[in-house]
Formats: C-alpha cells, structure tokens, sequence
C-alpha cells in the first residue's frame, strides 16, 4: 500500500495490442493502493475493469474492430488525430471536476496530453512499441512530402492552438513526449544509443501472475513444441494455417499449438494432424515458457514476449511494424525471416530445423532473455509512475 493515494488517469486506445502491454502497470498501481480511472472504449471494458480499474467511457471511431486501417500513412495518422479531436470533450467532461493527479497516455492518446497540459498536471506517455530517436524527424523527413502532409500538419497545428495544449508544435506533441515509459526491450529499439534517456525509460515488457488467464500445460509426450500465433489482428489467414499444418503436421517430436483469431474458422483448415490443437485465442506467454519455437507475426507484443521466455522464432510478418521488427530479430540472432509469399510448407519445415538446431541462436537467445528481464518491467514502472506523483 503507498503512502498517499493518489488518482491516477490513464487514456487508451481501443486496441488489444495497445491495451495489455500497460494492463499489469494498471493492475500493480491499483494493488498499491491508487484510484485509478481508465478512459477508453466500452469495447475495452472487460480487460480494464479486470485490473480493478475504473473504465472511463469514450466512443472511438478508430478502425480496430474490422482492421479497416487506410493504406496512406497520412490518411492514417489522421484517423488518430480525428479521434482525439473527438475525445477531447469527453475527457475534458469526465475529469474537469475530477482531474488526475497524473495522466498516463497511450502513443495514440493524444486527447490526454492535451488534457493535462491544460489542467498543468503532469503526463507520462506509455509506449507499446519503439520511440523517436535524435535524428528521427530528419530521416523520416519524406513521409512529410505525400499527398495530404501539409493539410494534416495545418489542421493539427489548428487544433493544438485551440484545444488548450501548451505544446503547440505538432511534431514535439505527436512524437516526444515530456516523459515516456518504452514498454518493450531496449534491444528491439531501433537507435537505442540515440535514444534521449532523460526523457524516455526502457522498462521492458511489463507482466504479472496473469492469474486471471487460463494456464497451459505442456503435453507429456511433447518432446518439442511450437508455438504458432499471428496476434490478435492480422489473423485472417487460412491459406498461411493450412501451409503451417502441412509443414509441420506429424514432424516427429513435436507437438504444435496453432492460434488462428477470431476471423478464421477451424472449418477452412481442413483435416487436424493428431500433434497439433487449434485455437482461436491462447494464454501465449504461458505457452511461450514452454516452448522450444515461436512462429510469429513479429508484432512488438509477440517479439517481446518471444525475447522474454528466449524462444527462438520464425518471424512471418504481415503489417506495420512488424517488418522492422522481423528485421530485428534476425539481426539479433535469435529468428529466421519468411515473408508470407515464402512462407511454403517446405520453408517453413526448414526454417524450424535449421533455428533449433544453432546454437549461437539459443546463446543469444538466453542472453536476451536475460537482459530484457533486468529492465524491471511491472515493478520499476510502477515505482517511477509513483515518483511523478505530487
């Protein structure tokens, strides 16, 4: 229990990539003993209010409930500022007489920035992927010469001037925070040796018991196992699923676990070998613990957690992020790439036997396993979101 309590703001997304990597955080500062409000969409409830949290309610028209994200990069940042443009109100409704001591923020939170700077109470961004870099604006500097840049920027810099925000330039408000917890392991940071640390901390993946979740136990006749897993929303890939059956359906001495979402059903797969269970949703980090392989999409979430139980993985990457990230990992030393196009039965196949047979993958492996667990993850956030505290 902390000594003061104190309430505690945090404003999300409604996205579950966005939402777990800070649910533990939410969690721990409610265990010790803070009033903590949680402003999302009701879409979020369930998740939020698990942590013992108070769900804030906000209608969001962010495209995550069908993955209808524009292809434009502009049209997509612009998706962001229109929603926070319309939560701001909403935010302003629930906390003008009941304001935060701090306000923790999501990267796509940009409502709450600017709530808390119009309240002069302090802000702290909790980012579940990488953050700007010294050198970040200039090397991204074409992004801002597509069709739509310069309408997007005046119509940001409008909404700054008006909203109440005390930082009206648009790039420092959208990408450097005035603090920031880097939710993922600094080896996944792109730069991380031009990374203002004064400003921004890398706490590592952040878990608890996940008591709540279901466990998993291990087979007995498992003498290998593999772990199969696109996240939660690019899943929609049964061609991708029938491949990974064939490629390792019967392979002697492995037992599979497949995850194939929410928006493909088992019926489309066909046939099941006998070692290999399906799913629609797993306890992954339980399983991962387990595993001697990970065949992911190579969201961040996916690849911290890889790194954290130092699973060796198969990066198949299918949007955003996940490129860079299936990058990384192999310049680590720890994945094979296969893009989906590639990823054949016989790929695959290969893939698997030539990454669990290197042994320089399994050091590097155990090494980072090691280094992405002393960055504290849970419990250091915990202790320095309360050292912002009044």
């Amino acid at each position: 229990m902390s000594r003061r309590r104190s309430h505690v703001a945090m404003v999300g997304v409604p996205a579950v990539s966005h939402v777990l990597p800070s649910l533990e955080i939410i969690r721990e500062l409610v265990a010790r003993g803070h009033r903590v409000t949680y402003a999302n969409d009701p879409a979020m409830a369930d998740l939020i209010t698990a942590t013992g949290a108070e769900l804030v309610p906000f209608s969001s028209g962010l495209p995550v409930a069908d993955n209808d994200w524009p292809d434009d990069p502009i049209a997509a940042m612009g998706v962001f500022l229109d929603d926070a443009i319309a939560v701001l109100p909403r935010l302003r409704a629930a906390y003008g007489h009941d304001p935060a001591d701090l306000y923790l923020y999501d990267i796509g939170g940009y409502a709450a920035r600017a709530l808390g700077e119009a309240q002069g109470r302090p802000v702290l961004q909790l980012s579940p992927t990488f953050v700007a870099w010294d050198g970040y604006e200039r090397e991204t500097a074409d992004l801002w010469s597509l069709p739509g840049a310069d309408a997007f920027r005046a119509r940001f810099a409008t909404w700054l001037a008006t909203c109440g925000a005390t930082t009206t330039d648009v790039d420092t408000f959208s990408g450097r925070p005035p603090r920031a917890l880097a939710l993922i392991p600094r080896a996944m940071q792109p730069h991380a040796d031009r990374v203002d640390t004064d400003t921004v901390t890398f706490i590592g993946p952040c878990f608890g018991t996940r008591a709540d979740q279901d466990g998993w136990v291990r087979p007995d006749d498992a003498e290998n196992l593999l772990l199969i897993s696109l996240g939660s929303a690019y899943t929609r890939q049964p061609e991708f699923y029938r491949r990974c059956l064939a490629a390792y359906g019967d392979l002697p001495g492995w037992h599979v676990v497949l995850q194939i979402g929410k928006y493909t059903d088992p019926s489309e797969l066909g046939a099941i070998p006998a070692n290999i269970e399906v799913h629609s949703w797993v306890p992954q980090l339980a399983i991962l613990e387990h595993a001697d392989a990970f065949v992911t999409h190579a969201g961040m979430g996916g690849s911290s957690e890889g790194l954290y139980t130092g699973t060796p993985m198969i990066a198949v990457p299918q949007a955003v992020d996940q490129f860079a990230n299936a990058d990384r990992l192999v310049e680590l030393g720890v994945a094979r790439r296969l893009d989906t196009a590639d990823a054949t039965p016989d790929a695959l196949r290969d893939a698997l036997t030539s990454l669990v047979a290197d042994a320089e993958v399994a050091r590097r492996a155990a090494l980072l396993r090691a280094e992405t667990r002393a960055e504290g993850g849970t419990i250091r956030a915990a202790d320095l979101i309360e050292d912002m505290l009044p």
